[in-house]
């Protein structure tokens, strides 16, 4: 194999092409928006079995640089009073999960990539794909919205929640489904008068009555933070047209007698306020066909409740591009990829399903037991993880 088209520019899109390249694949990038994903989302955590992933294709560094550690998680209830305290999976034996936006994330990969000689080409919504026979064997040619057309040895699948190569593959595939929650994210510089002691390097998660709140602080003093409250399933447009006013509004009901500093934190923020649905996909029957995969979430949603999806997605891209290394016919490879990463990756789904379960409608419930360090049965499973390169 010479040749890979990775569809989507995203996270999981930009690492595999990486690691693709580290494996001596060409890779060329097709994102769907005209000029890249860098304002999409709010903030989003690496653990550590992210970052150790990355280090494999020596892409930590630049990551790190740009982010701030996660070391511990305090809990506290809603009367206020803590009811407990531990390290964030990674931190007792290495720097530890990193926190930064989703955006510089994104930024940060793609300028690596752009380093490497990586081609990403802008504009390029797929529509569709066939494969067709060649003097050397089979081939991929994708079709793209505009009327351009590209063609490999294979087609990566890297285009999110709602993927098309997905349905390429499997037209039966599983649709996503909504959790009954929103995630909502916010910025706020001055907490004054909040009563909030929001310590640095920690994760201090709020269990409400009705509803989850976490907060962190950055270097610079700013608090950021985010809440999972019940809502109706919307799409971008939709939850864009939703003014700051109303999700500060909406968000701070969900704690209209607790004696914790969540409603004041939510009540202090400006205009920084950012929503997204919540979705997962339990399992997708088929990752693959003979000339075309799916990783990150085309293959495997997660809710965000164990904070997960970046991770799971970086941990993808290298191990599949290992495997296309050590496997010179791509359905052999792909079913190679399937075997290292399947079980692993449905866990995930699915302890992230059961805190979203206990912060839905219904209850606030509880945080992970450890987002990155090992989910609700409180094992190590996630950071004992190693990817052989």
């Amino acid at each position: 194999m010479s040749k890979a088209l990775i569809i989507g520019g995203g996270i999981a899109g930009a690492v595999t092409a990486m690691a693709l390249h580290k494996a001596g694949i060409e890779a060329e990038v097709f994102e769907a928006y005209p000029t890249g994903a860098d304002d999409v989302g709010a903030f989003l955590v690496v653990f550590a079995n992210g970052l150790e992933a990355l280090r494999v294709i020596d892409a930590h560094d630049p990551v790190a640089a740009h982010s701030f550690p996660a070391r511990r998680i305090a809990v506290f209830g809603p009367d206020g009073s803590k009811v407990g305290e531990r390290p964030l999976a990674g931190s007792e034996t290495g720097p530890g999960p990193r926190t930064l936006r989703r955006a510089t994330l994104y930024q940060v990969l793609h300028a690596e990539a752009a380093r490497r000689g990586i081609p990403v080409h802008h504009g390029k919504r797929l529509v569709g794909a066939e494969t067709v026979a060649s003097a050397g064997g089979r081939r991929v040619v994708a079709a793209f919205a505009d009327g351009s057309r590209a063609e490999g040895d294979l087609l990566i699948g890297a285009d999110g929640l709602h993927s098309v190569t997905r349905t390429l593959i499997d037209p039966s595939a599983p649709r996503p489904r909504h959790t009954g929650q929103h995630t909502v994210c916010g910025y706020l510089r001055d907490a004054g008068g909040t009563g909030a002691e929001v310590a640095a390097e920690t994760y201090t998660m709020l269990l409400g009555d009705r509803a989850f709140f976490g907060c962190t602080r950055a270097p610079d003093g700013e608090i950021w933070w985010f809440a999972n409250i019940p809502g109706d399933e919307s799409d971008r447009t939709a939850l864009q047209a939703v003014g700051p006013d109303e999700w500060r509004d909406r968000v701070a009901a969900r704690f209209p007698g607790d004696a914790t500093p969540a409603a004041a934190l939510v009540r202090a923020t400006g205009d920084r306020v950012i929503a997204s649905s919540a979705y997962d996909i339990a399992t997708t029957p088929t990752w693959y066909d003979d000339t075309k995969v799916v990783l990150g979430d085309a293959a495997h949603a997660a809710a965000p409740n164990a904070a997960q999806g970046a991770s799971m997605a970086i941990e993808d891209g290298i191990v599949l591009a290992r495997c296309l290394r050590d496997h010179t016919e791509a359905r052999t490879a792909f079913a190679a990829y399937e075997e290292l990463r399947r079980e692993r990756v449905e866990k995930v789904v699915a302890t992230s399903a059961g805190l979203a379960a206990r912060t839905g409608p219904g209850g606030p419930g509880r945080p992970a037991t450890g987002p990155g360090g090992g989910g609700a049965d409180g094992g190590n499973w996630l950071t004992d993880y190693r990817i052989e390169w």
